[in-house]
């Protein structure tokens, strides 16, 4: 059973809905958190205002757990140690980094649209996985780091799938990226059922 993280800022429809799409059971809670198998924290708005409404320690907890999350967009952003989002604010600090906003002088912000991953590291995540386009939609980033599976150059450098032993984030919108982004959840799902079984 999937957890889906409801803290007030996640576009809970589209993910709920992928879910579906893949056969998976789910439910949408901002509590119970450790009773799923793995939990996914959507997110869309603003890091410092998440960061209020997020039930953070639980969060903590069931990552400490051994179990998987995944963030996705702003869900991903949250995941990292700060971001400059309306000043400076502390994230979950799950993973190590920072979220910056996109310098702009010269091209369109917010980002908005489709580019084509590059993989810069096996994981399970990308298993049986092509390098192709997927939808973002942000206004702040995260450079490419030692926890960076996928990136993407959008003027910069910009981390578009990350990842490190339990915890994994996708910077674009995997529900709304096609076959390509429901594969990618797909494994995250076996993920999940694969660490279920040797449980």
């Amino acid at each position: 059973m999937i957890g889906i993280v409801d803290y007030g800022m996640g576009n809970l429809f589209s993910v709920s809905k992928a879910l579906e799409r893949l056969g998976t059971e789910y439910f949408i809670s901002g509590e119970n958190l450790l009773e799923a198998d793995a939990l996914i924290l959507p997110g869309v708005g603003s890091f410092r205002d998440a960061m209020e409404r997020l039930p953070a320690d639980a969060i903590k907890n069931f990552v400490a757990s051994g179990k998987p999350l995944l963030g996705i967009c702003l869900g991903m952003q949250l995941l990292f140690e700060e971001s400059e989002e309306n000043g400076t604010t502390k994230g979950l600090g799950l993973l190590p980094g920072s979220v910056r906003r996109f310098p702009g002088q010269t091209y369109k912000v917010p980002h908005m649209g489709w580019n084509r991953l590059e993989f810069l590291q096996p994981s399970s995540l990308l298993k049986n996985i092509e390098e192709d386009y997927v939808y973002f939609v942000h206004s702040y980033y995260v450079a490419p780091s030692e926890v960076t599976l996928a990136k993407v150059d959008y003027h910069e450098q910009v981390s578009a799938i990350v990842g490190r032993d339990n915890i994994f984030g996708m910077q674009f919108h995997p529900e709304k990226s096609g076959k390509l982004g429901m594969a990618l959840l797909n494994n995250f799902l076996q993920f999940v059922e694969e660490g279920k079984a040797v449980q």
